[in-house]
């Protein structure tokens, strides 16, 4: 575990901290936190930022009732993060993701198939990854951006010589491609994820953001209103996960 601090001059690394033979439950992390405050000194601290862990919020109620005058609050690209999981798990979003995810394994997986790829788009797709769902948005606006690439890639004489769309994985591959329904949850989720994603990018930042946070997060709200032409019944779930975060 790292612990950093943060001042008027910067950025300062504290300690780094092996804590993987320890049980990390809230009072463990209570102790470490409590420890490095005493260190610094209680009047330098103003607030303790770490991820949104149960054990966290745990530590933190331990820390008000010792310290009510330093406030502990979760990491705001973190809180965002987890919106984006949470939309994620939603079933239009989660069946869109998990095939986007299995066609790109497909592309990925045959270097015949990959070098044609590449000669249709000119560049590689983004690949969705495994943890942070941003990077899930990124690979579904990377499809959404090469869609008539893909739709001529699955076409082409080339992609059909090759015979993989005559095997299991490629077969279900040209019919993700030639789905209606399937580039209809593309856009959907990207509705959903990208005025959120555009959120993130900020809270990641350089640039002290913090004061923005909520501005951004109605801007973002009534961004997702707009692209579903205030249909309520469309973006409502996805509001109560913003509010609920």
């Amino acid at each position: 575990m790292n612990l950093v601090v943060h001042s008027a001059y910067g950025v300062c690394f504290l300690e780094s901290v092996d804590c993987s033979a320890a049980r990390k439950d809230g009072k463990y992390i209570f102790e470490l936190v409590d420890r490095c405050i005493c260190d610094i000194g209680e009047q330098h601290v103003v607030q303790v930022v770490t991820d949104n862990a149960r054990v966290n919020e745990t530590a933190a109620s331990m820390l008000r009732a010792k310290r009510p005058s330093i406030f502990w609050n979760g990491c705001a690209a973190h809180c965002i993060d987890l919106m984006l999981e949470d939309i994620g798990k939603l079933p239009l979003v989660d069946e869109t993701i998990s095939k986007a995810r299995s066609l790109t394994v497909f592309l990925y997986a045959h270097t015949r198939v990959l070098n044609l790829m590449r000669k249709f788009f000119g560049k590689d797709l983004v690949r969705c990854g495994t943890t942070r769902f941003a990077t899930a948005y990124l690979n579904l606006k990377s499809m959404q951006d090469n869609k008539k690439q893909l739709m001529r890639l699955f076409r082409s004489d080339e992609m059909n010589e090759m015979g993989y769309l005559k095997k299991v994985k490629g077969k279900a591959a040209n019919k993700i491609v030639k789905s209606d329904t399937f580039w209809k949850g593309v856009d959907c989720a990207i509705n959903f994820f990208e005025p959120l994603v555009n959120v993130l990018r900020r809270m990641d930042s350089d640039v002290p953001a913090m004061g923005f946070l909520y501005g951004c997060l109605l801007e973002a709200k009534n961004d997702i209103f707009e692209r579903f032409d205030n249909e309520q019944t469309k973006f409502q779930e996805v509001f109560n996960i913003i509010d609920k975060r």
